[in-house]
């Protein structure tokens, strides 16, 4: 008989239970492997591409809100003037912004034969009706009481939608911040309604292109480079999102009564911090 010391990980090592693990008290695992269920209404097909289809977006859902968190907590130290703080956390929402834009890749080659094949069971559902998504634009300064009014039906969502659309966005709290430490950030812009969309200020890039053409290691020429970053892992979502809609679907209309393909790349379009992107024409 053999005998050999149990590596880490082996079943001789693991503790017995008296209720479920450490593990599943923790992340709630089960919890999450059960939200996989048809509705009542609409039941699974025998797509094979369902259940993927399903599990991506729910993985989607839970990167929306990790993102919201980190630009939250990005916001409240901006507030602070903390800006370590705040570095901090656009760098943790990046990375998590890395992975949300990979998990495109089970959906990606999609053929409109094998879409088809459950489409009909999500019936009027749709992506335009996630409200971790709006959060997500809310923060980004793309604020519209439409939005809003839309999710009137549930009332925690209407609620908790409704506190990001009259908080300033991360956007406001950055140029605030900089005026807090001596930028000439137009007081329009800093006495703004919050409510409102953010719209381009040519007095913004002013502030940008001497921060760009000052020290080039100021740590607000890296909050800078760190908020295009952000921009641009948004703006390849949005992008990646019409490729792969155009290639399961085509120019259909979409699912909850938008023009699709077209609604897609209008959004596909839309400048996130725009200034940042303005500003390199003029540095």
């Amino acid at each position: 008989m053999i005998n050999r010391t149990p590596v880490p990980g082996d079943a001789a090592e693991l503790a017995v239970f008296s209720g479920t693990s450490p593990y599943e008290d923790y992340v709630h695992a089960s919890v999450l492997g059960s939200l996989q269920q048809p509705s009542l209404q609409q039941p699974f097909t025998d797509a094979p591409d369902e259940m993927g289809f399903l599990v991506t977006t729910q993985v989607m859902e839970l990167w929306f809100k990790l993102i919201v968190h980190e630009w939250r907590a990005a916001c409240d130290a901006f507030a602070k003037q903390d800006l370590p703080a705040a570095l901090d956390a656009l760098e943790r929402s990046r990375r998590a912004h890395l992975s949300l834009n990979a998990s495109w890749t089970p959906l990606a080659a999609l053929t409109p034969v094998r879409f088809n094949g459950f489409r009909a069971a999500f019936g009027k559902a749709s992506g335009a009706q996630s409200v971790r998504y709006r959060m997500m634009e809310f923060l980004l300064g793309e604020k519209s009481d439409a939005i809003l009014d839309a999710h009137r039906g549930d009332p925690v969502e209407h609620a908790e939608l409704g506190e990001h659309l009259h908080a300033p966005s991360l956007w406001d709290e950055v140029l605030r911040y900089l005026h807090s430490q001596g930028h000439e950030v137009p007081q329009a812009v800093l006495r703004r309604d919050v409510t409102q969309e953010y719209r381009p200020d040519e007095g913004v890039v002013e502030v940008w292109r001497r921060i760009y053409r000052g020290p080039q290691h100021d740590p607000l020429l890296r909050l800078a480079e760190l908020l295009t970053d952000i921009a641009e892992s948004v703006e390849r979502w949005r992008t990646d999102h019409l490729l792969v809609v155009r290639r399961a679907m085509g120019a259909r209309p979409g699912s909850a009564g938008t023009s699709g393909l077209d609604w897609l790349d209008r959004r596909a379009r839309r400048r996130v911090f725009p200034e940042l992107w303005t500003v390199r024409s003029h540095v």
